[in-house]
């Protein structure tokens, strides 16, 4: 079968490819742009890539089209669909239909920490000899790619996010899962673009957990107002709460600040036993990301001692504190941040475990969420445990960031013009520093673009 994907360089539609291509069928996409990792993915699966949509792509005519939630009403190629009574799914529904039926689907979702967390989840596994399957919106770098089917009869690790399926499908993506175990870590407003208020995200929430039957499970973060709120609505599934209240079945006690090192306590009635994590990530919100990990990872039969050992040999996501260089002993850190939560987790986790030098914070408030200035209140004391932060107004931002730099806590910068940032940056920086830069795009390359740039002034 030939599958044409609309869409194909986001996150979750880039990996939706490789599984079909996996399955055996033929598949080519379009966008309107591409940069990696998912388009360094697509490439090496020898995936079609058309630049751009045109009604000229869907020749030869294809089987199915796959649209993604990013495609609308009044895009050529959707109307060129449309017009030719092509037949056409949703990404959501098409995983749903052809790789999850028979496997035992794990669902990880939450505002915060989902590809980690779902990283984290299907490497505790492999680590285990479950070969899992998993679809992930990033590059686990223990993996080397974003999808994969795994072992037919193994565990499938989902993330499941709650942005709207489809133009033609307006529930939330994860509702078409139908998961056995599923994680709910955390949740706050955002996706301002499709959700009026919290109230509206927590009903969708609720759909997700009206799907989990009532042997499977519900790892449910504690200390989480809107979760709570959920499950008010009604359960009818066990829940297992995890995180940092003493009567939580699965808990952990940091004995690093930085959340480098922290035990695991697991208490239920029929289990009474505790390791100690000792791995390369920081932050108390990764650390509660590995709880959950190691919660599900229990559920599917897999010791505590041998998961925590492995986290361990667990690296982070592309994009997720990934370090992309050192120069003159400054390093360059690329994070996916991109709401004030996030943001600030990051930071304090990165300020524990830097011990020589400053916290360089380099920030692109390019989400939907943030163009919209829903969140911005909340901006300019998120970065109070950076030493300094650098805010880049994108394209299409329309309110001012000129108020966040006056409500800094820490001295800030607002530039407009990526070659600027640059110069800025490398005249800022000594050796030692930690330039950390956040954003939930491309960001121009500016990452390779700051590193040149550093070794054209240090090297």
């Amino acid at each position: 079968m030939h599958l044409h994907i609309l869409g194909i360089c986001g996150t979750f539609m880039g990996s939706l490819a490789l599984l079909a291509r996996e399955l055996g069928h033929t598949v080519s996409g379009s966008d309107a742009g591409a940069y990696p990792p998912m388009s360094t993915q697509l490439e090496e699966a020898g995936i079609a890539l058309c630049e751009g949509y045109s009604p000229a792509n869907l020749e030869p005519r294809p089987d199915l089209v796959v649209i993604g939630n990013a495609l609308s009403r009044g895009n050529p190629e959707v109307e060129a669909v449309l017009d030719a009574d092509l037949p056409y799914v949703s990404g959501p529904q098409w995983l749903a239909e052809h790789v999850l039926p028979g496997r035992r689907v794990i669902a990880v979702a939450g505002t915060h920490g989902k590809t980690t967390t779902a990283s984290l989840v299907a490497w505790l596994l492999e680590s285990a000899g479950l070969a899992p399957g998993f679809l992930i919106g990033g590059v686990p770098r223990n993996f080397g790619v974003s999808a994969r089917l795994g072992a037919a009869d193994a565990p499938f690790v989902v993330e499941a996010d709650e942005y709207d399926t489809a133009f033609f499908d307006k529930r939330s993506k994860f509702v078409h899962y139908r998961p056995n175990i599923a994680v709910l870590g955390n949740l706050e407003f955002d996706h301002a673009d499709i959700f009026d208020d919290i109230a509206a995200i927590e009903r969708q929430f609720h759909h997700l957990v009206r799907t989990v039957p009532g042997n499977g499970m519900l790892l449910v973060g504690d200390g989480e107002p809107a979760l709570e709120r959920v499950l008010a609505m009604g359960v009818w599934s066990p829940v297992v709460r995890i995180g940092e209240a003493p009567t939580s079945a699965w808990r952990l006690e940091l004995e690093r600040d930085d959340a480098s090192r922290f035990r695991v306590i697991h208490q239920d009635a029929d289990a009474n036993e505790d390791a100690v994590v000792d791995w390369s990530l920081t932050g108390l919100y990764n650390a509660r990301n590995a709880l959950a990990a190691l919660a599900a990872a229990h559920a599917c039969g897999v010791s505590l001692d041998r998961a925590a050992a492995a986290l361990a040999r667990f690296e982070s996501p592309r994009r997720r504190q990934e370090v992309r260089g050192e120069v003159a002993n400054i390093q360059v850190i690329d994070d996916f941040a991109h709401h004030p939560t996030a943001i600030a987790g990051t930071l304090q986790g990165l300020r524990a475990a830097t011990v020589r030098g400053r916290l360089l914070a380099v920030i692109e408030p390019r989400s939907n969420t943030m163009r919209l200035g829903t969140l911005r209140d909340r901006l300019a004391s998120s970065v109070s445990a950076a030493d300094i932060v650098f805010w880049y107004r994108p394209e299409g931002l329309d309110w001012p960031l000129e108020p966040i730099i006056a409500e800094s806590p820490i001295p800030a910068r607002l530039e407009q013009d990526l070659a600027t940032l640059v110069s800025a940056l490398v005249a800022e920086a000594r050796p030692y520093d930690r330039i950390v830069v956040m954003s939930n795009g491309g960001f121009g390359g500016i990452h390779e673009k700051l590193l040149t740039a550093l070794e054209a002034a240090h090297g």
